[in-house]
């Protein structure tokens, strides 16, 4: 896909987007299976849950734009998600779920930076209902994040400590 506009870069970051979420629906399942602590495993469903939303809304919006999502892959996210299976084939098991977090996380802050540039694109480009959808994941990834600084501080930094 050439890109010339600020229209046609808002459609690659959302094809972007749409496959490291339905990379990250596998890579969650995944996950929760291999943590040890109960809150992390129902942490990383939730999660999962909410990220077959995302990739909802992403069809929605390239509907709306009368675009496929498909088409590309993300990289990055691939990247990221190799890192989590090397973590998950490589931790202790005391640390595993600490590792999980940080993995975790690092997908999170990814994500938050996709999300927050194609919001600010729909409002350039006055797509004002895409912005609110994009703002809505944009904020369910930040509650992710912290939910997973919560688990970790409470406890699971600290079983890994010993």
């Amino acid at each position: 896909m050439e890109i010339d506009t600020l229209k046609d870069l808002y459609v690659d970051e959302l094809k972007d987007l749409y496959s490291a979420e339905k990379q990250l629906v596998k890579a969650l399942q995944k996950m929760a299976k291999a943590a040890k602590d109960k809150e992390l495993q129902q942490a990383f469903r939730n999660h999962l849950k909410e990220t077959e939303q995302h990739v909802a809304r992403i069809e929605q919006i390239c509907q709306a734009l009368g675009v496929s999502p498909r088409g590309k892959k993300c990289v990055g996210m691939e990247g990221l998600i190799e890192e989590g299976n090397e973590m998950i084939n490589e931790a202790n098991p005391e640390a595993l779920d600490a590792g999980l977090i940080s993995k975790a996380q690092h997908v999170e802050h990814y994500e938050m930076a996709g999300y927050g540039t194609v919001r600010t694109y729909a409002l350039q480009l006055g797509y004002d209902d895409q912005a609110q959808l994009l703002q809505q994941t944009l904020n369910e990834e930040g509650k992710a994040d912290h939910l997973l600084t919560e688990l970790a501080e409470a406890g699971i930094n600290v079983e890994a400590e010993v």
